[in-house]
């Protein structure tokens, strides 16, 4: 077998270190034995995610009304989907801050048609910066389990 096949289909070298690494951004780094780069890695994902909320607010992380956007955002791991529940149980059914008349968002709705939001649903330019932070944490963080799956251990021999 020549070395570019080999090395073509030995990529995928430790697929526990990518797990480890998509449940808690950069502990799949240190596992592999860098934990400086763990740290580092890991702080940026979760840095840039929680930077994220507190440009957008909790509402940012939703699976239900920006599907989509929280595919790329479940990369960074379980703190998109604890954000989400944290989203579900907190702002999107009212419980914190209430529920708020809106216009109608079909201008031809009958006058009296009446759209109830939640007081802290997040809304323009703020509450797409959030959800991109958000996302953008999500998709560094698929980067970062593919390194930490197809990186050696620290001290093995290549």
């Amino acid at each position: 077998m020549s070395e570019s096949a080999e090395t073509a289909s030995s990529t995928i070298r430790n697929p526990r270190a990518g797990l480890l690494a998509w449940l808690l951004p950069g502990l799949g780094h240190a596992m592999l034995g860098d934990r400086r780069r763990g740290m580092l890695a890991g702080g940026g994902v979760i840095g840039l995610f929680l930077l994220g909320i507190l440009i957008g607010g909790i509402d940012v992380v939703d699976r239900r009304e920006d599907g989509l956007w929280f595919v790329a955002q479940a990369g960074a791991g379980p703190i998109a989907w604890v954000a989400d529940a944290a989203n579900a149980a907190l702002v999107a059914n009212g419980r914190f801050g209430g529920m708020i008349e809106a216009p109608h968002p079909n201008p031809m709705a009958p006058p009296d048609a009446v759209v109830m939001v939640p007081a802290f649903k997040g809304v323009a330019h703020p509450n797409e910066m959030g959800t991109l932070f958000c996302a953008m944490a999500g998709l560094m963080n698929v980067f970062l389990v593919i390194d930490a799956m197809s990186r050696r251990p620290a001290g093995a021999a290549p």
